[in-house]
């Protein structure tokens, strides 16, 4: 389903429906990966994904809207997506939130190609967040973010 009312395939309306599907997915892992960190043996790290949540709570609520003002309907969260195994240790859930992050910076980057103006703006600083995010769960830094194999 493509999340449109009416009108013709948009690309910009595609990508922001990508980049919302993304969050969703987002919202719930970290949901998930907070609640596998504990807030007093590893404080930074639960701060972190605290804090990461909280951003992507916030670019969700940013994508539906948008959408709402193209004249689409926001693509729905799943009922549940899909937790590795092994979130026992700390570097197991940095790993994972740096997947989320990789994610996240490739998802914005398909909407900085597929819009102009503010919108494409408003994607530059998501994904400048998203791989300065990449950075902080133990990532590399890439020449292009978002754009990695």
């Amino acid at each position: 389903m493509s999340g449109r009312r009416t009108g013709a395939p948009s690309p910009q309306v595609d990508a922001l429906q990508a980049a919302l599907a993304t969050e969703h997915a987002a919202i719930f892992v970290y949901g998930a990966l907070g609640a596998q960190t504990s807030a007093t043996a590893r404080p930074a790290l639960h701060d972190d994904l605290v804090a990461a949540y909280r951003v992507h709570q916030s670019r969700r609520d940013q994508l539906t809207t948008r959408l709402h003002d193209l004249g689409a309907t926001p693509v729905a969260a799943e009922p549940g997506y899909r937790l590795p195994a092994d979130l026992g240790s700390a570097e197991a859930v940095m790993r994972r939130a740096r997947a989320l992050e990789q994610a996240a910076a490739a998802s914005y980057a398909h909407v900085v190609a597929s819009t102009v103006q503010s919108t494409r703006r408003w994607a530059v600083d998501a994904l400048v967040d998203a791989a300065v995010r990449v950075l902080a769960f133990g990532g590399r830094p890439e020449q292009l973010p978002g754009l990695a194999d």
